[in-house]
Formats: structure tokens, C-alpha cells, sequence
């Protein structure tokens, strides 16, 4: 039905997108991200044949000004005047007196967008959609209400988990994350940009797969040359997205980035006892509401070591761009072109390569074979700290697998101490769990590991560059 769309990948996202089309209900959906994600680009390439209406929120203004430019989106559909609306109960019911001239029996689909910015303070927009949706909109059939916004907390706590008129109304959400690697591919190839998947991954380790950061890539630069060009030279794509990013998103947003800025030096995590230490700040809801927030945004993720209390979880940083601006970003010393050289880039690109295979545990999963089993992924640190998993796959069908990332140009070729050191790191688990399961070594590089006699007795299987993209 839409093969004129230029998405790469977003495939499910459209199943339920299209599915809303079919439904013999009108239909609430929520899509939520963080910003640059491609939210508003995705809903309009789907629904563009549908859509009836769009009006998107202005950030930080009034309600006047808000009502105003609701008021001239009306009027621009409508290809008409009438007076401005004084309140947002007048403004959506323009909206209803306009969508009960259309006589088509298709779906209708009603586009808010960057929903937060329309609830200004006592404005009573939220009220106002409530009861757009419930008196009217839920009354009949061939509705679809679609808002959206990058402050992905506000849609949660406010409309998805609204305890007044909005509370179970929402019937269907969508949160859109990154790419992933072979989405990012499919991107890069869409835009005519076609590199080898060693490329690839290291230019998803240092941005992402946020489509934003890679729609203006040109064809025929190597990745030090993109690089120069989204960080380095004078007039750099991305040189001020960091001050954007964060105060885009939240309030009090220099809160948000000392975290980030704390997580940011410790790669493996810290509690939320080691944040606070680290930023001064003090704790209690506010703090928490911090956390949340960024997890929401998928900017932080909270990692649970096995056999540990909750509060001893770790928060990680995990957005591939915040941490690449913190490592290179700002010092004179690199450019694109010379710093995948230097011992800094390989010490972090270890890390990186790290974070990027806990975000495709799924394509891990389905090469080894175990997608359709139960298991449960946590990190494992032992009781005297001498010895660390930072992934684990603790299978129902008599397995853990214990993951080990290493970032290698080449096929990396194992050697003695090496070996010794994952067995014995596998037989502190094994003593320290008291485990009944088979423990396997499973290793993960781009090129993959050289079969010689170290490899064969320690390792069970691996995964490479290839099954990162199925």
C-alpha cells in the first residue's frame, strides 16, 4: 500500500502503523523517542495519504500563542476563517465541526505533534483532549489520533499513565529507539552511502543510529572523512547538538547532563549512592525522576548484577553520541582523519564496541540459535571483584553463555595468557554461582578469532560483524 515511502527498516513500527488503518475502531496512539529519531518523518511518510489534520505544539510559548498557531492550522484545512479561540475546548471543537464536513469512511488520522509543548501551565490543554477523545472521537469508527513528542517522560507520566479522563485511553504506543546496525545500513544504502560493515560499526559506535546524525553523510568519504564532517571542521553538522539535545528534551536539563557527564567517566556504571556522590546532588524524587527520565529516553540503561539488591544496580551510559562527545569532542588534538589512531580512540573504542553488542543481544541471540528460549541477561561482577561478565545469558535450556566483545581490526588471533584468563574467569562464575548449567565462552568481534589451539579450548562460539546485522 505504501511503496512510495523512503523509510529504511522500521518495519514493525509500520505493521502497527498500518494496522491502526484496518482497525474497525478509532485508535489512540502514543509515539514517543528522543529527538532527531525520525518520529514525526515516519508518521507522516505512512499516514501521508491520511492525514486530516497535523498541528505541532511551540516550544516555550504561551497559550495565546499556542491557540493561535492551532487556530491557523485550522484554518489552513479548513480553507476558511473563523474566530480564534479563546480556550482549547473552543479550539478542539473547530476541529470537530471541521472533521464532520469530511463525508469519506476512510481513517481520518488527527496529527499532534510534540504534544508537551501544548500543555502550558493551567492551560487546560489536556482536559480539552481528554474530552476531545473520549466524547468524540472514541463515539466513532474511522479515527485515528496519533500525538507525539521527544520529552518521552511527559507522554508517559501525563497521557499513558494519566489517572484522570486520559487514564487506559491510549490504544496503542509506540517508542521508536535508534537504528539498529542493519537498519543503519539500509539507511546509509538508501541515501546511496555504501561502506563495509567494519565502517559501519565504527560509525555507530561513535553516533549512533539516530537518522538525524547520519542523513547528510556524503558518498565516497571514508569514516575519518564523516567524522571531520558531523564533529571537527569549523562549520561541523553536529558541533552544538549536545547543548540541543538535552535541554530540548527536559527541564532543568543541566541536571540531566551531570549525570550523564558522571556515568560518562566510569564505563562501566555507577549505583545511584555513586551518582549522587559524583554530582552533588541530593536525593529523593526529583533525582529519581532524573534517572527515569534519561532511561525513558534511552540515553541510560539500568543494569542488574545477578544476585545483588536493587540498589546496587548500575546505571550505564549508553547513547553512543554523549559518550563520544565527552571522550573526543572539544580537544584540538583530534580530527576525524587521525584520532581512530591513537591510543585514546583504542582504549574507548574497547568500550564502545562493548555497549553497541549489549544493545543487539536479540541478533546475538538469533545466531546462536536461542531467540525462541527463556533466558535473562544481567552483568556479573565476583564477591572479591577479581573477576567480571559484563553480559551473561542465562539460558532455560541448561546453558549460560558468558559474553566476551573484543574490538579487533583484524581476525584477532588468541593467545595463551588470554585463554587462561577467560577460563579463569569462567571457573570463578562457575565457584561463585554454583551453577549446575554448562557454561560456554562465547566471543564477539568484527573479523572473528583465528581457530588455533588457545581459541579451540576455551572457546565455545562467536559471533562477528556479519550476524550483527541479521
Amino acid at each position: 500500500m505504501f511503496f512510495n515511502m523512503k523509510v529504511a527498516g522500521r518495519i514493525d513500527e509500520i505493521q502497527i502503523l498500518n494496522s491502526l488503518l484496518e482497525s474497525e475502531n478509532s485508535e489512540f496512539l502514543a509515539v514517543y523517542g528522543r529527538r532527531r529519531i525520525g518520529k514525526t518523518y515516519l508518521i507522516r511518510q505512512v499516514y501521508e495519504k491520511h492525514i486530516i489534520f497535523d498541528s505541532s505544539g511551540l516550544h516555550e510559548k504561551n497559550i495565546d500563542q499556542q491557540l493561535e498557531n492551532f487556530w491557523l492550522d485550522i484554518s489552513r484545512a479548513t480553507k476558511s476563517n473563523t474566530l480564534q479561540p479563546q480556550t482549547w475546548l473552543q479550539a478542539f471543537s473547530l476541529l470537530k465541526a471541521y472533521i464532520d464536513t469530511l463525508k469519506s469512511k476512510q481513517k481520518k488520522v488527527i496529527f499532534l505533534d510534540e504534544i508537551s509543548w501544548f500543555e502550558t501551565p493551567r492551560s487546560g490543554f489536556l482536559a480539552a483532549l481528554d474530552n476531545f477523545w473520549n466524547m468524540y472521537c472514541s463515539k466513532r469508527t474511522d479515527i485515528v489520533l496519533v500525538i507525539c513528542g521527544s520529552a518521552a517522560s511527559w507522554i508517559i507520566n501525563k497521557v499513558i499513565n494519566n489517572r484522570g479522563g486520559l487514564h487506559n485511553r491510549i490504544t496503542k504506543q509506540i517508542l521508536l529507539r535508534p537504528f539498529d546496525l542493519k537498519e543503519t545500513k539500509a539507511f546509509l544504502e538508501m541515501n546511496h552511502v555504501k561502506l563495509v560493515l567494519k565502517d559501519i560499526i565504527q560509525l555507530y559506535m561513535c553516533v549512533g543510529g539516530v537518522p538525524f546524525y547520519l542523513k547528510d553523510i556524503v558518498p565516497g568519504k571514508s569514516v575519518g572523512q564523516i567524522l571531520d564532517t558531523l564533529f571537527f571542521n569549523k562549520n561541523a553538522t553536529l558541533k552544538n547538538e549536545f547543548e540541543n539535545l538535552y535541554a530540548s528534551l527536559f527541564k532543568n536539563s543541566h541536571l540531566h547532563e551531570l549525570v550523564v557527564k558522571a556515568l560518562a567517566s566510569k564505563s562501566k556504571g555507577l549505583t545511584r549512592n555513586e551518582i549522587l556522590e559524583a554530582t552533588k546532588m541530593s536525593s529523593g524524587g526529583g533525582f529519581t525522576n532524573i534517572l527515569n527520565e534519561l532511561t525513558a529516553c534511552g540515553f541510560v540503561t539500568q543494569v542488574f548484577p545477578i544476585n545483588k539488591k536493587k540498589e546496587e544496580s548500575l546505571y550505564r551510559l549508553v547513547d553512543e553520541f554523549t559518550l563520544f562527545y565527552f571522550k573526543f569532542f572539544g580537544n584540538s588534538d583530534y580530527t576525524g582523519s587521525n584520532f581512530t589512531n591513537k591510543p585514546s580512540f583504542k582504549s574507548w573504542s574497547g568500550y564502545a564496541f562493548e555497549n553497541l553488542c549489549l544493545k543487539h543481544v536479540f541478533q546475538i541471540k538469533k545466531t546462536l540459535g536461542i531467540q525462541g528460549i527463556i533466558s535473562r541477561d544481567y552483568s556479573w561482577i565476583s564477591p572479591d571483584s577479581t573477576a567480571q561478565v559484563d553480559m551473561v545469558i542465562d539460558r532455560d535450556d541448561n546453558v549460560i553463555n558468558l559474553l566476551e566483545a573484543k574490538y579487533y581490526q583484524t581476525e584477532y588471533e588468541m593467545t595463551q595468557q588470554y585463554a587462561e584468563q577467560l577460563e579463569r574467569r569462567k571457573h570463578i562464575f562457575i565457584n561463585a554461582t554454583k551453577t549446575k548449567k554448562n557454561v560456554f565462552t562465547t566471543m564477539i568481534s568484527i573479523h572473528g578469532v583465528k581457530a588455533n589451539a588457545y581459541y579451540l579450548s576455551t572457546v565455545s562460539n562467536q559471533i562477528t560483524a556479519v550476524d550483527l546485522f541479521v
